[in-house]
């Protein structure tokens, strides 16, 4: 042995110190690598790499709502909701589960949220309007508010009046009359009244009833009579409250026309030549004929076979289901002159109850199938304008139920189409449904709507899915399913859910259900 062996220093790890500072020097590179290239959060479900631990399900916590009282303890746990709890409760909003409670007479009356008591509602056929509406009936009953369906074409609404004791009354061939010159409850009216308030509605129902036999002329000619036929008309009018005794009828009208008495001569210009009157008033005497020979005459000849009674808390339903759909001109006149008629009701009830001598209470007026009255003929948009501008003033809350803004804008004038839309305009809130996509510029027109809100309708607006091998209807997505809009407002989504007495009287598709008829087996 040379000499005596030398201890070697060793590292902190046990190795020589060169080793021992070449590992170190590694190990740090690693660390400034992992440090330049942060790791990557999880999402709610795990990692999504290989040994990350991705949860493929995760299921939903259970959500409760209560009260502030109830749940205060829960702080800061709770969440509030934005929908709004005055009014008829109408179903859940679709994002938040939330119960939303809407109807046109509590969110101006009470909850100050609209300017005008009204609502237009849009959709497609067979998404649930009228069940939507029903829904609004029977909360408002239940306020005390005396609903009005004027004018039940499929009928949608008689189940439910019938079921809350309302009064129903049938229109049709066959059916029932309806007398455009009967004052109706003016005419009882009128004697308990003080002199200002009696001149006041007896003036009103003349008014009522120029316009009533203006709009039945205008129907049957396919445009507005002349402003000279119109004083002819309001003259012989006056002439016949004088003459007759009891309630007349249109062929009373027909009759003073035809006998030409001095006062109605004078508004002619006749200046006594007979000849000159009866070129004033013939094409006029015609047009009454033509309404009473013709597809009206049947429905308007007569005396008016029910009158509306406001006695009744269940409401009123005039049911005019037994009018063929190809007679267009004859459902257009029973809706405008169930509409003139339900409205001067209105005026009664309002005189009386201001003079002390009924309860005030107000209405709901249920104005379906709009796009009916609007097709039929040009002059008839001025009438239904004229019966939907004063309804603040009327004490009446009302709905307007059609299918589209085509409806409303799809009329041969110019002036009428803007006339139109300004009952889109003036509506307090619009309550869409389904809609095709060509929908959307027109509905923008009238309240603006978001991305996704228009993407929301036009998804509701997809028809069900095929398969015939259910034994019962497939629900289209969007049934039941709607968006009210109020102005520029966020739009609240929501879906009407039915209990199980509403659907006993929710039934639309009768004359398939209770049909006896059945597919036949299907062999395998």
């Amino acid at each position: 042995m040379n000499g005596p062996l030398e201890a070697i220093p060793l590292g902190p790890s046990g190795e020589p110190p060169a080793a021992d500072g070449a590992r170190k020097g590694k190990q740090r590179k690693k660390d400034k690598k992992k440090a330049a290239k942060p790791e990557l959060k999880p999402g709610f479900r795990g990692f999504s790499r290989r040994g990350g631990g991705r949860a493929s399900f995760v299921e939903a916590p259970p959500e409760w709502r209560g009260t502030t009282v109830q749940v205060c303890g829960l702080w800061p746990f709770g969440a509030g909701s934005g929908t709004p709890m005055i009014g008829v409760p109408l179903g859940r909003e679709l994002t938040t589960g939330a119960a939303l409670c809407c109807d046109p007479i509590s969110w101006f009356q009470r909850a100050n949220l609209i300017h005008n008591p009204s609502a237009l509602v849009l959709g497609k056929p067979g998404l649930g309007k009228s069940t939507l509406i029903r829904r609004m009936v029977v909360g408002l009953v239940g306020q005390g508010v005396f609903p009005m369906v004027l004018g039940d074409l499929k009928p949608d609404y008689v189940d439910l009046v019938r079921a809350m004791g309302g009064q129903i009354i049938k229109l049709g061939r066959g059916l029932g009359s309806l007398n455009v010159l009967d004052p109706g409850a003016t005419s009882a009216a009128v004697a308990r009244l003080p002199e200002e308030a009696r001149r006041k509605l007896v003036a009103d129902a003349h008014g009522r009833r120029l316009n009533m036999v203006s709009a039945l002329l205008t129907l049957l000619r396919g445009g507005p009579i002349a402003d000279t036929e119109r004083t002819v008309l309001n003259a012989a009018l006056r002439v016949l409250d004088e003459r007759h005794q009891g309630v007349p009828i249109l062929p009373d009208l027909i009759k003073v026309i035809d006998d030409g008495p001095e006062r109605l001569r004078a508004v002619t210009l006749a200046r006594g030549d007979e000849a000159r009157y009866r070129a004033a008033v013939d094409p006029l005497h015609a047009s009454l004929l033509g309404v009473l020979d013709g597809p009206m005459g049947e429905t308007f000849a007569g005396h008016t076979t029910t009158g509306i009674e406001l006695d009744n808390p269940g409401g009123v339903c005039i049911d005019i289901s037994g009018i063929d759909d190809s007679d267009a001109e004859l459902q257009a006149a029973v809706l405008l002159a169930c509409w003139s008629d339900g409205f001067g009701a209105i005026e009664v009830a309002h005189a009386l109850a201001d003079e002390g001598l009924a309860p005030p209470r107000h209405f709901f007026v249920v104005l379906d199938e709009l796009w009916r009255v609007l097709r039929s003929g040009r002059g008839l948009v001025d009438r239904v304008d004229a019966l939907t501008r004063l309804n603040r003033q009327r004490g009446a809350g009302q709905v307007m139920i059609t299918h589209t803004m085509a409806d409303l804008l799809a009329l041969a004038d110019e002036s009428d189409r803007m006339k139109a839309k300004g009952f889109a305009e003036r509506a307090g809130m619009v309550i869409c449904g389904g809609l095709p996509q060509a929908e959307m510029p027109m509905v923008n027109e009238v309240v603006r709507l978001s991305s996704i809100e228009e993407r929301m309708i036009v998804d509701w607006s997809t028809p069900p899915s095929w398969n015939p091998d259910l034994k019962e209807d497939s629900e289209p997505p969007g049934r039941g399913r709607f968006l009210v809009k109020v102005g520029g407002r966020p739009g609240i989504p929501f879906k009407v859910e039915l209990t199980s007495v509403e659907r006993e009287v929710n039934d639309t598709n009768k004359r398939w259900t209770n049909s006896t008829t059945r597919p036949p087996a299907r062999t395998m």
